[in-house]
Order: structure tokens, then C-alpha cells, then sequence
């Protein structure tokens, strides 16, 4: 619901406006709480904590968390598959795919699945949602946490779910125009997909929350356009609990809520020390009360910067910038660092650009790494397109990018699952015709 200044009524107002020095309490009950449940399973995190002179968690306070042992995703692969498992009582599995062919999978109690609902209904709260709502669901379903996450909150909240799953697009439309919802959730680059579908008719739609993907305000800005409704970022892993951790409101002024009171969030810089608020840094969160499979200081990869609330609003929770990158996506040209989505944002500030682009680090020659980039234009390219690209790219980035204008339709779209942004290419044929 929301009011007429603006406002986004609470869900659960006792956690999300709760004065902050009081949920301070709570966090810090929790944590204890947590490094004595990851202390009795004796697995590596317990180790590590005892290595680190943690014994009991009487020994920890919220002061104390940037010197507690980290945990990451190389740590859960080589504990597969349930390793780092903390309890027996475990309802269900999700997870991502991996490399290798080897999934990363993250085994969930009863009450992990009863605050990931919590957390999601939340944030479909914040964009408007009421119980009176239908959310159109496009997120996949399966062991991809995003398709039941979004079912878990929306059942939680009380709204009628349409679980869509990704691809279809046809039903998707047909079933948009029929059930009429006021919500929609997938990822960016299928919204878009869907937006370009609907070619131009009104829907229902008010607001969309779409995640799985990095995406830049160049691209909100494109899906506003195309679908008349307000775009939301929301951000999620598995590994932390889905979809969730973090969302933004209708009035969180464009960064991300965190669910702090279940997930305390740290920025870090490449010493392993916190960075100020406003600062990128990578993204480190700790599960206060997961049960399943508990992570103290887990170090996303993610790169985001960290804020207080917004003053005068009723959240009263830390929030997140949009990710910046990846740490282990940051490409290295020519001694120049890029995250993929500064050069979104160059592509897409540029009307004249679609939002179907691929970006290729050519690595054939390993003395001198290249960046590729193949955009499309709405209609047929404007002769001077390319060349000013390459200016706009060279003026953000510090280096020179070699641009590619294909014809429209050349860029392969993604109905189903993440779309593919980045490649790199190392030998043989270019991984995409035309470059």
C-alpha cells in the first residue's frame, strides 16, 4: 500500500522500522546464537573459528566481525555436497550451477524456507504489493532459487501467484493480458524481452522486480519505458537464502533494503578491510539465523556500495547500491580495471542503442587483451554510431574499445535463465558472428 506522500507501508514493521540501535540487540543475540551453532557441527567454518580463538560465541560481538574467518564459494565446492551442512532437518535443496559441471548446492530447513518467505514478501511489499495483488512470476522454477522464492513471499504475503516460469513468451503475454496483474517479477533482460513483445499495448502492470542479473539505471530506464511500470532491483543468492537479502522500495531512492536483521552485510576492499559507506567494495554477508547451512563472512564476489536508511521513511534498514560487477568479473585492459556494467551503462545512455549487446575480451593474443563489444541498434544503424561509441566508451573507461554495429536481431536474446553479457574469446571462431 501506499500512501499519498510517497510512502511504502511496512510488512513486518516490528523488523523493517525497527529503531536501529534496538535491532543492534538482536543482531548481536544472533550472532552469538550462530557461531555456536557453526561451532557444534565441527566443520571447516568451526575450525577456522577455533583456529581464529573463537570457542563459544560469548567470545563474539557485532565489533569483532571483520576479524572473524571469511568463507567462499571455492570452500562450499570443496565440502560438496553437504559438508558445511548444519542440521538434519532439511525440507529441501536449491542452488546455481557451477564450474566443472559442479552445482553449488545449499540444503534448507523449515524455518530457512519461513524467513526466505519473510524476507520476499517483504520485498513485494516495498514495491506496491498488497494482498489484494497478482504477481505475474517469470523466474524460473527448479534448484534456481528465484521462480519459489518469489512463490514462497508472494504466498506468504497473501497475493495470488501466477507461477509463469521463464519462456513461453506468447502464454506469458496471453496470461498478462487475461489475469491482469499489477506486479511482475523476472529477470531485466526477459522483462525487456517481454516489453518488446507487447509492442506498445497497455497492461495492468504497475511494477516489476527483476534480479538474477547485474543491470544498470540505463536499462530501468529502458524497461520503464517499454512496460509503463516502475522497475525495482531486487538481490539475491542461494547461498545466503534466494532472492531476498536485499530489495529495493518504491521509496528507498533507487538502493536496496537489506534484511539485516537475518543477514548482516559488510563492504570490503581487496585487504580484507571494511570500507566507508559510498565506497564499492565486495559484498560479505553472514546468515544470523539460517539453520540449514549457516555462513559466517561470506564473501559474495559481488561489488556494491553500502548506505543508512532513507531519512524520514519508515525502513530504517541499511541499504545497497545496484552491483557494480564482480570481482571475479572485472576485466584487466590494458592495465585499465572495467566491470562489465560501466560499459551498460556508456551503451545504453546512447538512445539510438538497444539493450542487446554482447561484450567479448578477446585474449588471443595474451600480451594484449582487446574489448570487443557488438551492440544492435533499435533500427537501421546511423552511419556515425560507431564512432561515437567508441568516444562516449573511451571517455568513461580510459581505454579504446573496438565496436561492432550489427544488424538488429544479431544478438542472441535469453528467454530462459540469466542472459549472456560477457565472453572471452581465446582462440578459433568468435563467439559471436559478425565480430
Amino acid at each position: 500500500m501506499i500512501s499519498d506522500d510517497g510512502v511504502v507501508a511496512l510488512v513486518e514493521p516490528d523488523a523493517e522500522g525497527v529503531a536501529p540501535q534496538l535491532r543492534v540487540r538482536v543482531q548481536e543475540r544472533r550472532l552469538r546464537q550462530l557461531v555456536d551453532r557453526v561451532l557444534a557441527t565441527g566443520n571447516l567454518q568451526a575450525e577456522r573459528l577455533r583456529a581464529a580463538g573463537v570457542t563459544s560465541g560469548m567470545d563474539v560481538t557485532l565489533g569483532d566481525l571483520s576479524r572473524l574467518p571469511t568463507i567462499n564459494k571455492a570452500d562450499i565446492w570443496d565440502n560438496y555436497p553437504f559438508g558445511l551442512q548444519a542440521s538434519r532437518d532439511i525440507v529441501c535443496v536449491h542452488g546455481s550451477s557451477g564450474t566443472g559441471g559442479r552445482p553449488t548446492l545449499i540444503p534448507y530447513t523449515a524455518s530457512d524456507v519461513e524467513v526466505w518467505a519473510r524476507v520476499m514478501a517483504r520485498a513485494l511489499g516495498g514495491a506496491g504489493a498488497t494482498k489484494a495483488s497478482t504477481v505475474h512470476n517469470g523466474y524460473g522454477y527448479g534448484l534456481f532459487t528465484g521462480g519459489l522464492g518469489v512463490h514462497h513471499g508472494g504466498m506468504w504475503l497473501g497475493v495470488t501467484v501466477i507461477p509463469v516460469s521463464g519462456g513461453m513468451t506468447e502464454r506469458q503475454i496471453r496470461l498478462i493480458q487475461d489475469l491482469k496483474p499489477d506486479i511482475l517479477t523476472c529477470t531485466p533482460s526477459y522483462a525487456i524481452h517481454l516489453g518488446e513483445a507487447l509492442k506498445g499495448q497497455e497492461t495492468s502492470l504497475k511494477a516489476g522486480v527483476f534480479g538474477a542479473e547485474p543491470w544498470t539505471e540505463q536499462m530501468r530506464a529502458q524497461i520503464e519505458g517499454l512496460l509503463g511500470i516502475r522497475a525495482l532491483d531486487i538481490y539475491g543468492l542461494s547461498e545466503i537464502i534466494g532472492p531476498g537479502v536485499a530489495c529495493e522500495s518504491l521509496d528507498s531512492e533507487g538502493m536496496l533494503n537489506v534484511a539485516e536483521d537475518h543477514f548482516l552485510v559488510e563492504a570490503i576492499g581487496p585487504d580484507g578491510d571494511p570500507v566507508p559507506d559510498g565506497t564499492p567494495g565486495e559484498l560479505v554477508f553472514t546468515t544470523l539465523t539460517k539453520t540449514g547451512m549457516p555462513l559466517i563472512r561470506y564473501r559474495t564476489g559481488d561489488v556494491a556500495s553500502l548506505a543508512g536508511p532513507v531519512p524520514g521513511k519508515p525502513r530504517t534498514l541499511r541499504r545497497m547500491s545496484k552491483l557494480k560487477g564482480r570481482t571475479d568479473d572485472m576485466l584487466v585492459i590494458r592495465g585499465v580495471n572495467v566491470f562489465p556494467t560501466e560499459i551498460e551503462a556508456v551503451l545504453l545512455q546512447d538512445e539510438r542503442v538497444s539493450p542487446h549487446y554482447l561484450v567479448v575480451e578477446d585474449r588471443r593474443d595474451p600480451r594484449r587483451s582487446e574489448l570487443r563489444i557488438a551492440v544492435e541498434p533499435f533500427s537501421e544503424a546511423d552511419p556515425g554510431l560507431q564512432d561515437d561509441l567508441v568516444h562516449a566508451l573511451r571517455e568513461r573507461l580510459g581505454i579504446t574499445c573496438m565496436v561492432k554495429v550489427l544488424r538488429p536481431g544479431s544478438v542472441p536474446r535469453t528467454e530462459v535463465g540469466k542472459a549472456r553479457r560477457l565472453a572471452r574469446w581465446t582462440e578459433g571462431e568468435p563467439p559471436l558472428a559478425g565480430l
